[in-house]
């Protein structure tokens, strides 16, 4: 089987030339490596064109789609296997790649995902967040799995993930034109279209955020847009039990570690959190002016204006016909 690895980019100085050379290091190599670029405005595109194996895609601002921007290097590639990452997510060690595909085509799995470990400079609430949301066991997951694991059947992240292309290209590729969580809307088509999903605890990255509380908000805002948005794609599904698991269980962790002194941050920190997510999810019934600045991602919203405005201007110009 051949790899092709798609990297989306945007000022990834600090980090590209070291993912390239870990991911070209691997004990499986890749056939290729595509980055596709964001109009960058520091050295992504001249540390990216030092490497000749490297394809360098440039795409303009405003031209960037979590999904969209995802779908359109795909069709560059010539892997039977495609890899996507993210510009901030270096590989543990060099076994990262064989570990992260060795599932597919195996018990009907199509897609995999890999573990994220915290960085040596992650605030104690992000390493037990790693930790919760990536175990150190293997998981597969299927339709059968919902009433066990909820919304978690359906978790999934393009930090680090890995589709067998023929599979991925029969669901449509990734969801176009959605805020984020484009990786667990392509993990609902697949467990809902009888396919199965794995978590590769054994491949490995070092991946984390130190958000702030205001990061927090907005970053859950934008999830709760994804329930507004794309809920059909999570029909019956709730995610607000799991946010309650992950307090309850960060309290125990914080107790265990002597870090009780921590609890109140994480209750402030899971308030801005929930928050976030419940105007998110009725963002709909809110100003426009106030979502744009409640958003983490406030381009999407940008594009729904042009659209709504687009077919403004197309239902005024029937009317006059």
């Amino acid at each position: 089987m051949e790899i092709s690895i798609i990297i989306p980019t945007k000022n990834a100085e600090k980090y590209i030339n070291n993912l390239i050379i870990n991911l070209k290091n691997q004990t499986i190599k890749p056939k290729e490596i595509i980055v596709i670029d964001t109009n960058s405005k520091d050295k992504t595109k001249e540390i990216c064109t030092q490497h000749k194996d490297v394809q360098f895609i440039h795409i303009n601002d405003g031209e960037f789609d979590h999904g969209g921007t995802r779908n359109r290097a795909a069709k560059k590639a010539s892997g039977d296997i495609l890899i996507f990452m993210t510009q901030d997510a270096i590989p543990n060690n060099d076994k990262f790649i064989e570990e992260l595909i060795k599932p597919l085509g195996k018990n009907n799995v199509v897609a995999s995902y890999g573990r994220q470990l915290p960085s040596e400079s992650s605030s104690e609430l992000e390493k037990f967040a790693r930790g919760f949301n990536y175990t150190n066991e293997d998981v597969i997951k299927s339709k059968d799995d919902i009433d066990k694991l909820g919304v978690k059947t359906f978790f999934f992240s393009n930090v680090c993930s890995a589709f067998i292309k023929e599979e991925f290209y029969k669901v449509g590729g990734f969801p176009e034109k959605t805020i984020m969580n484009e990786d667990m809307i392509i993990a609902s088509k697949f467990i809902f279209n009888d396919k199965k999903t794995f978590y590769a605890s054994k491949a490995e990255v070092i991946h984390s955020h130190n958000y702030t509380y205001i990061q927090q908000f907005k970053r859950n805002f934008d999830v709760g847009v994804v329930f507004a948005d794309s809920g059909h794609y999570f029909v019956g599904i709730k995610s607000e039990s799991e946010g309650v698991k992950f307090v309850k269980e960060a309290i125990r962790y914080l107790i265990k570690r002597n870090k009780v002194y921590l609890i109140p941050h994480l209750i402030i920190e899971s308030g801005f959190k929930f928050i976030g997510y419940k105007l998110g999810s009725n963002y709909k019934k809110l100003p426009m002016k106030y979502v744009k600045k409640m958003s983490m991602h406030s381009f999407y919203f940008d594009k729904k204006d042009i659209n709504k405005n687009k077919n403004k201007e197309e239902k005024e110009a029937l009317a006059d016909a």
